[in-house]
């Protein structure tokens, strides 16, 4: 492997549809509601969203190889740092730039939308650092599912619907969940596979606390629950909206299936990449349905 395709692997480009999903969906919500869509507001967003989540990745690569999560014995994708492609500093040092440059692409955001945004700004950086870094990170600590929740679903569909509207509504709060919910199914695929190397190196993560079996039904309750938060747009009787992403549904029935029938193994690298395209889907239909 190339230092370019190892920098490329680091980066983990298939996983970035949980910052791609959220732009859609805000944006899709804001046109909706009759709301101009300034785009280059809409461009900041996601390569903001973009910077932070590949800083999230190489600090996570750096980090796991450090507590010893990263060995050989690795089923998913080998991490650069594990490797010996980059150092531990050099992995750490590409992660701050990327979140420099996402502080970057988040100054016209700010001049935009004032304190609330820089708030969102600098916590989002803070908290992609301290997911497997610091002194009690995230996803060493069970919290890694929720942080994606709140951060790639609240926050993410939350802070740009106010940035294209001046507003907040509960319409934007249950899209933010529904995304939220999709995007964490990565991790928990993720996370449901490495669920044996995380427990030997006491990686706490949701699945090594649930078990595999809970780990399982946590899955596929985070590939129906956002059928579940639709029922608001059924309540709204905006039918479109809630129909139109059923068409996502077979693809989220797959992956269940799959994820029930099979041991944790390669096999989820799969699974991942299937899920990242269930949320994808989802979500430009979602976006869709706002405009029938």
């Amino acid at each position: 492997m190339t230092k370019t395709n190892a920098w490329f692997s680091a980066a983990r480009p298939k996983t970035l549809s949980a910052s791609l999903v959220p732009v859609i969906a805000a944006t899709g919500l804001a046109h909706g509601m009759g709301y101009p869509i300034l785009w280059w507001v809409v461009t900041c967003a996601l390569l903001a969203s973009f910077c932070i989540q590949i800083g999230t990745n190489f600090v996570n690569d750096a980090m796991d190889f450090k507590k010893g999560a990263d060995t050989e014995t690795r089923v998913g994708p080998l991490r650069v740092t594990q490797q010996g492609h980059f150092t531990f500093k050099q992995v750490m040092t590409f992660a701050s730039l990327f979140f420099i440059l996402a502080a970057v692409f988040g100054i016209p955001l700010v001049l935009l939308g004032g304190v609330p945004i820089f708030v969102i700004g600098f916590i989002s950086i803070a908290m992609g650092y301290a997911y497997t870094a610091g002194p009690a990170p995230l996803a060493y600590h069970s919290l890694g599912d929720l942080f994606v929740i709140i951060f790639f679903g609240l926050v993410a569909v939350g802070g740009l619907f106010f940035l294209l509207t001046g507003t907040y509504t509960f319409a934007a709060f249950i899209v933010g969940l529904q995304i939220g919910f999709l995007s964490t199914v990565l991790i928990a695929i993720n996370n449901l596979r490495d669920i044996n190397t995380d427990r030997l190196v006491n990686k706490k993560t949701l699945a090594v606390r649930l078990g595999l079996t809970g780990g399982r039904i946590w899955i596929g309750f985070l590939l129906l629950a956002p059928f579940f938060a639709g029922y608001y747009w059924l309540y709204l009787e905006r039918w479109w909206v809630y129909i139109i992403p059923m068409f996502a549904f077979p693809l989220g029935l797959s992956i269940g299936k799959k994820v029930f029938r099979t041991e944790p193994s390669a096999a989820y690298n799969r699974y991942l990449a299937m899920s990242s395209a269930y949320s994808l889907l989802f979500s430009i239909l979602l976006a869709i349905g706002f405009h029938i």
